[in-house]
């Protein structure tokens, strides 16, 4: 093996970068970024301290190409609903369904990024810009959904669709993972009944 690997696109990527960032991935998401060292990464990972540094400047900046996975592991979801020619409605609602799938799965501890958020407050701090960057595609996103149903008070409504989904994942990891979710739904569907109305 040369250590390279293609993507579908024919791009050669770095075998030791992917299994930096799935590591990354495991032990950020499972035990806080502020709380794993890179020794500890690089341990993981198998690689060396040489090609950590090779491939990121630092574990802030490992922590930043976390949160853009992730961001484009949801950027790809929501892609595919859309793909799938289906009404704003039922796209709002994939959403919703994609939540409590992962609410409800093993090892959930929350929103990846409202927990690097609380981790890196300082606004001008790369992490912090990088969940405030999804945080504002996610919004407008599901805003432009709710336009398609109810163009005046589309912004409300995406706004109180983010609320719902925040709410939901911080309840769903420490409460009752399966009333959050059932939450999270019964208040989407209210939503769209409310909005569908008005925009009628």
């Amino acid at each position: 093996m040369c250590g390279m690997a293609k993507t579908e696109t024919g791009k050669r990527v770095s075998e030791a970068r992917e299994r930096l960032l799935r590591t990354a991935a495991q032990l950020f998401y499972g035990r806080g970024i502020h709380t794993v060292g890179v020794d500890r990464l690089v341990s993981d990972a198998k690689v060396t301290n040489a090609t950590f540094y090779r491939h990121f400047r630092s574990k802030e900046d490992l922590a930043v190409a976390y949160i853009g996975t992730v961001d484009q592991a949801i950027r790809s979801q929501i892609a595919g609903l859309t793909a799938a020619d289906g009404s704003a409605e039922s796209i709002l609602r994939g959403i919703g369904a994609s939540l409590v799938e992962q609410i409800r799965s093993p090892g959930y501890r929350g929103c990846a990024f409202l927990n690097a958020g609380a981790e890196f407050p300082d606004p001008d701090h790369p992490v912090h810009r990088a969940v405030v960057q999804h945080r504002a595609w996610f919004l407008e996103t599901v805003t432009g959904l709710f336009a398609e149903i109810t163009v005046v008070e589309a912004e409300h409504a995406g706004r109180h669709f983010v609320m719902l989904r925040d709410g939901a994942m911080s309840a769903g990891y420490l409460g009752d993972a399966v009333l959050a979710g059932e939450t999270l739904m019964r208040g989407i569907e209210g939503l769209l009944r409310i909005h569908a109305a008005r925009g009628r």
